[in-house]
Parts: structure tokens; C-alpha cells; sequence
């Protein structure tokens, strides 16, 4: 998605780690105008796949995942960080890895939510080893509901994330597809394939 890989040049920010910062956009101050174009592009790519619920996890997952659920006219349900003392007992619950943070934190979604008759799309904001997107497709199993794909805004191809996906039969979509961050440098997958090409 070329306005979103204009976006990440112009305003990133490579920190040591191959750590990406997008935070005047997505993870801190969300640009609406932008979420909604990576809306309607996740509804494209999925309208054939009928969805009934898109499936993210708070926080950074929320702007781009309601925006899709508007453009497909499904309903969204994120999974919480913390069980609010107002949720009942009746939840899922997965665990999620940070490689970033270095903890492990639980996830959840109150089970009235998500049903075995669901078919689910899985919607993150970035993608690397994959921590997230397992601990959601483990509450989707949970559900016993289907899911129709994991679309990612941002994929950091060179960690394992994208590779597990693919390799446990899941339909991957990711708009951004990051193939390096060596020397400080964004460099996306289509810009390799078109130098190995040259």
C-alpha cells in the first residue's frame, strides 16, 4: 500500500533492535484519515471471505481494526490487556509474549463475544515474531470459530511472524511489508525483489 509505505518513510523513527517507531500515526497519535484508508483496504482484500467480526487486540490494533469492521459492516471485538473488575468469569484467555517489553502478558475476550459460527478476521498493527496474532488465533480456537485471514498494517518480514502464519495455513495480507531496517534504513520486500530483479 503505497500511502501507507510513503507515510513510514516520511515519519518513522529506526531505534536500536530493529524497533520501528510509527507512533505519530498509529501507536501514540493515530492520523484517522490514514487508518481509513488501511480500512478499506483490509474490507477489499477480505469482502469475498465472508467475515462476521473482526478480532484485534488493544491498543494499536483498535484504530485500524474499527475501520476495517466499518468498511466490511461487521462488529469488532478486542481483546483486553486486563480483566476489568466488570467482566464476568466467563472469558478466553491467551497468553502474550512482548519481545519488546521482555513480559508476558494475558489477554482476554468475554466469550459471549465470539461464537463457533463466527468466521473471524484477525487485524494487528504490526507484525514480527508473531506473539499477538498467535495469542488471538489461540482465543479464536478457543471459540471454535474460523478464521478467515490476519491482516497486518505493518509486517517486519525478516522476523519469524510472517513465516509462521503462512506455514500453519492462514491467509497472511499485510500492507507494508518491511524486509529490512539494517543501518538505520526502512527497506520494504517489493524494493529487494526489484533490485534482485535489476
Amino acid at each position: 500500500m503505497k500511502l501507507l509505505e510513503d507515510r513510514i518513510r516520511q515519519d518513522s523513527e529506526v531505534l536500536p533492535g530493529d524497533v520501528l517507531k510509527i507512533n505519530s500515526f498509529l501507536n501514540h497519535q493515530v492520523d484517522p484519515e490514514l487508518m481509513m484508508a488501511v480500512g478499506k483496504e483490509f474490507a477489499r482484500l477480505f469482502d469475498q471471505s465472508g467475515v462476521t467480526k473482526v478480532l484485534t487486540c488493544e491498543a494499536s490494533g483498535i484504530a485500524p481494526g474499527v475501520m476495517a469492521a466499518y468498511e466490511l459492516h461487521v462488529p469488532m471485538v478486542f481483546a483486553r490487556k486486563k480483566k476489568p473488575s466488570t467482566l464476568n468469569d466467563a472469558v478466553y484467555w491467551a497468553d502474550v509474549y512482548s519481545y519488546t517489553k521482555k513480559t508476558t502478558n494475558q489477554i482476554c475476550v468475554e466469550q459471549k463475544f465470539l461464537h463457533e459460527d463466527d468466521n473471524l478476521l484477525i487485524i494487528d498493527d504490526f507484525l514480527a515474531n508473531g506473539e499477538a496474532v498467535k495469542g488471538m488465533i489461540n482465543i479464536a480456537n478457543q471459540a471454535n470459530a474460523n478464521v478467515a485471514g490476519i491482516g497486518i498494517v505493518v509486517a517486519k518480514t525478516f522476523q519469524g511472524g510472517s513465516s509462521w502464519i503462512k506455514e500453519h495455513g492462514y491467509r497472511l495480507e499485510s500492507l507494508a511489508n518491511i524486509a529490512s531496517l539494517a543501518n538505520g534504513e526502512v527497506q520494504f520486500a517489493d524494493e529487494n525483489n526489484e533490485a534482485r530483479r535489476s
